[in-house]
């Protein structure tokens, strides 16, 4: 048997084993000592624990170990190797008694299904990616051969590396003076066939990997293998300085940044591959154009909202009137913080009387504010959420622009949506009970739907249940839940490849009222994000709700019944949570077929 598949049809034997085990006492009353309360509120799904545990930790975990052993990104051998892996788990699974599974045992069955088949085509994307660069690499692979042979435990050849490393030092230069003669020759920037900005920035960013890649493989013989040493120190000096000159070269030449000016926001969209990989792992059976068409709905809503509480306002329809007065509005620096608090504690003992969600009083207690560097401003002008919580607001050393468009970005009644969505009950309080209830799904099925959509979920409900506390806080409400839809277009026609950058920013400055630098900041985001991600908010948010009318509104759960369960089963496909909730039958072959939307929430 092929040795990557030795150990890890092993490893895969204790899928059998785990769906045999009997159904455990889940152990988080210990959790809540502190809060009583708590307690009686929070078993009815903590109780229940899934006997496929053992072997989604079990795949978790491999997958960890064998990335850590390869680590040369875009590497064959790092390739091979996971292709190994993922298809010997695939096989086992399907080997598994899926009847044998208790009802969380079952839903981890799915959710590891779609994970293996995501993560292999995830593999396939980058080997994709890989082959579209090696023109401007062709020497990678060697490169990452010599670390490769040293965790294979050989014995370095000091001369030969020496003799590698002087001819791939040589090469690297010969590319680098191709890349100056053809920008020499077209006003400085280069022409490559084949070779664009986002291809060119790829092999940029491999080429700093395999600079730290070369350099751990360095730092492992010199000085303590005087033979290495004597042979390597001066070629490895060379090729190290020769990478950095080509990464600089088509940084330069072919990606466009500048020396001392802003770089431009390049990315690597997905497209269709890429998309079509995330939506079968959040079980979303919609095509991309109809998750467009979705956003475009949400978009139309929102904005006969926003012109109802302008009309209110004195400013007609004009709801971009309505909404510069309430950019306007910032406190002064130094005092955003408190304005914070303010909100979070009138968030806090709103959803406190609204008695619709178990708050766990440590969590409340717990929570910390930070800022946000100006350096990380660049990609969130906004909020971050969790147990430290971060805020944007102009430092002292920005520009009179930047200061100015950072406070009309973060007024007191924008962060109205955002607090709450942050902290409680949105992702701070998510963290807390993720840590407390099936912590095994976080790392398996954490996708930005669920994560996103729960924070976003609430933006809906709460506006629903009047929570402003004036026209003001519902102009910053509305603003958040237009940009939500409109995360959703920009978003999956950049990642499509039919709108570049400079399109995506324009149409949240034109469309949505973004600050420019703002704007710009969020699609910088956006090509650093999970391809989904900025679409994430406002789909999750829209199964949420499309769910809660099916389980609340028809009287089978209590809003907080409804709510503590999607806490305690922690993340899922929201499809799963349906699933689950409803008890609807699962097979082991059972494919995505729910069709949640039918326009507009409200």
């Amino acid at each position: 048997m092929n040795k990557f598949l030795m150990g890890t049809v092993a490893a895969a034997v204790l899928i059998a084993g785990a769906a045999q085990a009997q159904t455990t006492q889940y152990q988080n009353q210990q959790a809540w000592s502190d809060d009583p309360p708590v307690i009686g509120s929070l078993i009815a799904f903590a109780n229940n624990e899934s006997n496929l545990r053992t072997a989604v930790e079990r795949y978790l975990q491999d997958k960890a170990a064998i990335e850590r052993r390869y680590p040369v990104q875009m590497s064959p051998v790092r390739s091979a190797r996971l292709q190994a892996f993922y298809a010997a788990w695939a096989e086992r699974l399907t080997q598994t008694d899926f009847n044998a599974l208790n009802a969380e045992g079952r839903i981890d069955f799915i959710t590891l299904r779609n994970r293996i088949t995501h993560d292999q085509a995830m593999l396939k994307l980058s080997d994709d990616r890989a082959q579209q660069i090696a023109p401007l690499l062709p020497f990678s692979n060697k490169l990452g051969a010599l670390q490769e042979a040293r965790f294979d435990r050989n014995r370095v050849n000091a001369r030969e590396a020496a003799g590698q490393l002087d001819q791939i030092a040589a090469e690297v230069a010969q590319l680098t003076r191709n890349v100056e003669e053809s920008a020499a020759r077209n006003n400085g920037t280069a022409r490559i066939d084949g070779v664009t900005p986002v291809s060119a920035r790829r092999a940029a960013i491999q080429i700093e990997h395999l600079r730290t890649i070369l350099s751990d493989y360095n730092t492992f013989y010199d000085g303590y293998d005087p033979d290495y040493s004597w042979w390597v120190r001066e070629p490895y000096a060379r090729l190290d300085a020769a990478l950095v000159k080509y990464a600089q070269t088509l940084n330069r030449h072919l990606v466009g940044i500048r020396d001392g000016e802003q770089p431009p926001i390049i990315g690597d969209p997905v497209l269709a591959q890429g998309l079509q990989a995330d939506l079968q792992l959040e079980m979303l059976p919609y095509t991309v154009e109809e998750l467009i068409d979705i956003g475009q709905q949400e978009f139309a809503w929102i904005v006969r909202e926003m012109k109802v509480v302008s009309n209110r306002m004195g400013y007609g329809d004009d709801w971009h009137a309505a909404l510069e007065h309430v950019k306007n509005l910032a406190p002064a620096p130094g005092e955003v913080p408190w304005a914070i608090f303010d909100i979070a504690k009138y968030s806090e003992e709103f959803v406190e009387r609204d008695d619709s969600v178990t708050m766990p009083a440590l969590s409340r207690e717990i929570w910390r504010l930070a800022m946000q560097t100006p350096e990380r401003q660049l990609i969130n002008p906004f909020f971050s959420g969790g147990e430290v919580t971060r805020l944007s607001y102009p430092t002292d050393g920005m520009t009179h622009q930047d200061k100015m468009m950072s406070m009309r970005g973060n007024t007191p009644h924008f962060n109205f949506a955002t607090v709450h969505h942050e902290l409680i009950p949105g992702h701070h309080m998510q963290k807390f009970m993720n840590d407390r209830f099936n912590t095994h799904r976080t790392p398996l099925t954490n996708t930005p739907v669920w994560r996103e959509g729960w924070a976003l979920y609430w933006e809906m409900i709460l506006w629903d249940k009047d929570f402003a506390r004036n026209d003001a806080d519902r102009i910053g409400m509305l603003f958040w839940r237009l940009h939500r839809a409109a995360r959703i277009v920009f978003s999956l026609k950049y990642q499509m490849g039919e709108w570049t950058p400079q399109q995506a920013t324009d149409y949240l400055v034109k469309e949505v009222g973004h600050e420019y630098a703002n704007a710009e900041a969020e699609v910088r985001r956006t090509t650093i994000d999970a391809p989904f991600y900025q679409s994430a908010y406002m789909i999750g948010g829209l199964q949420f709700y499309a769910l809660r009318r099916e389980l609340v509104d028809s009287g089978r759960m209590t809003e907080k019944e409804y709510h503590d369960a999607v806490m305690q089963l922690g993340p899922m496909p929201v499809e799963m949570i349906r699933a689950r909730l409803l008890n609807l039958p699962l097979g082991p072959d059972y494919k995505t077929q729910w069709r949640f939307y039918t326009g507009p929430v409200s």
